[in-house]
């Protein structure tokens, strides 16, 4: 927390001759979660942050029904002997997540200087099969999300929505799927299935948003590529 001559700052305050500025950093928030001993793969590593490959079925963060076999359980594990690592705190950690059935990569800082750095710079690619035959090359689906109805989980495009933009080319098509790369520009909940959805593509596999499942018992999406400023 940041108070200003006593008053809580707005982000758009510009600071003043005699202002006195008070800082408040709260204690590192301790998980109730165990470590396990979870195997990772690992892309990359250094006393900063590590880049996992999260299997299809590993859930991210411990949540109702999910306490055990996460990444964070995984991490916490993993970290343990490092000075700098996430040592039982849930921030920070997992810098961006991915759904429990979305294979990829994953970003994670080691302490918490890295974390702000790192999700403010992060920049995903997504490889997703849809289906139907699509052209190929560029495309992008500028559409606002929702939530759908009283669903806690399914989303939709509709015109009160958040503002969601996601770019797309088109790499391969044929036998009634296509390939192809995703770039999300927003970060809404299932913003590349709806967005799929939207235009009468849905992903192979995501019977959410009508998909087949004859293919592919999972929505067919994997976060192959990730950048970021180290």
């Amino acid at each position: 927390m940041v108070k200003c001559s006593g008053k809580i700052l707005q982000k758009n305050y510009k600071l003043r001759k005699g202002d006195i500025i008070e800082t408040e950093i709260p204690e590192p928030e301790v998980l109730d979660v165990k470590a396990e001993n979870i195997p990772l793969d690992i892309i990359y590593e250094d006393s900063d942050l590590l880049v996992v490959n999260k299997p299809k079925g590993m859930v991210v963060h411990p949540a109702h029904g999910n306490y055990n076999g996460t990444l964070v359980n995984a991490l916490l594990y993993h970290c343990k002997d490092s000075l700098s690592g996430i040592n039982g705190v849930i921030r920070p950690g997992i810098v961006h997540r991915i759904d429990k059935n979305t294979s990829g990569l994953v970003l994670c800082a080691q302490n918490a200087f890295a974390a702000p750095l790192l999700a403010g710079s992060a920049r995903k690619c997504y490889l997703a099969i849809v289906e139907g035959t699509m052209p190929l090359g560029p495309g992008r689906i500028e559409a606002p999300i929702a939530r759908r109805g009283d669903s806690i989980i399914g989303r939709c495009v509709r015109a009160d929505g958040k503002y969601s933009l996601t770019e797309y080319t088109v790499l391969a098509a044929g036998h009634g799927h296509s390939l192809a790369a995703c770039i999300p520009r927003t970060g809404r909940t299932h913003q590349i299935r709806v967005h799929m959805a939207h235009i009468g593509h849905p992903l192979a596999g995501d019977s959410l948003y009508g998909g087949s499942d004859k293919m592919i018992a999972r929505h067919a999406l994997h976060c192959g590529i990730i950048c970021f400023a180290h």
